[in-house]
């Protein structure tokens, strides 16, 4: 990937980022923000906003490091059992396991909101990895039902730690989620622009004709 494209990633991701905590977070949050908006609290408004979406930032800057950390581990994970398919066992086995765990030890208390947030991950990390198979090929289906599911997963692991009644609990679930839907849905897309970026460059670099003796 190029460095323009880098960076272009890089910014989008954190603006979806920042703007999807901020739109969850006056959902999750209404009873706290309602009066900014009825009693027309600009200053408060903005402050709150501005606030939310740095949150957001942040949420969005771990996605990233999970999203490169994901990419090494995937080339890794194919260098040392020498072939996709047999990787693609060891991720959908890692995928079950992650669901039991982020469902079964969890406190009793907490284990409904649990079970529908990872239903929710789970159906979009099947639309997005039928998305991704259909616009690269069958064998990109479980990496990327694996990276949605399991790094989500591992990304969440802070919140998860706490209450789920706290509203940072669903603030970082859907902000990571919307930025690992992104990157993982345009990775394909930025290396092929990015590609051809090269070939451009190559083909407008002149060529030296040899001097006659």
């Amino acid at each position: 990937m190029t460095s323009r494209n880098w960076v272009k990633l890089f910014l989008t991701t954190l603006m979806i980022g920042g703007l999807t905590t901020a739109i969850v977070g006056y959902i999750v949050r209404w009873n706290v923000f309602s009066p900014y908006f009825t009693e027309l609290k600009v200053l408060e408004l903005l402050s709150g906003t501005i606030w939310l979406i740095g949150i957001g930032f942040l949420f969005s800057l771990v996605s990233q490091l999970g999203f490169f950390a994901y990419l090494t581990v995937h080339r890794f994970g194919i260098g040392i059992f020498k072939s996709v398919s047999l990787w693609n066992a060891v991720q959908v086995l890692l995928t079950l396991f992650a669901l039991f765990d982020l469902i079964y030890f969890t406190k009793s208390k907490t284990i409904l909101s649990h079970i529908i947030l990872a239903t929710i991950l789970v159906i979009v990390g099947l639309i997005v990895a039928q998305i991704k198979a259909k616009q690269t090929n069958r064998n990109a289906f479980i990496p990327a039902l694996f990276f949605m599911v399991v790094v989500t997963s591992v990304e969440w692991v802070p919140a998860l730690r706490t209450n789920s009644n706290n509203w940072m609990f669903y603030l970082m679930f859907f902000g990571l989620l919307s930025c690992n839907v992104y990157q993982i849905l345009i990775l394909h897309k930025l290396n092929a622009r990015s590609e051809q970026e090269r070939e451009k460059i190559i083909n407008k670099k002149p060529i030296k004709s040899k001097k006659s003796v």
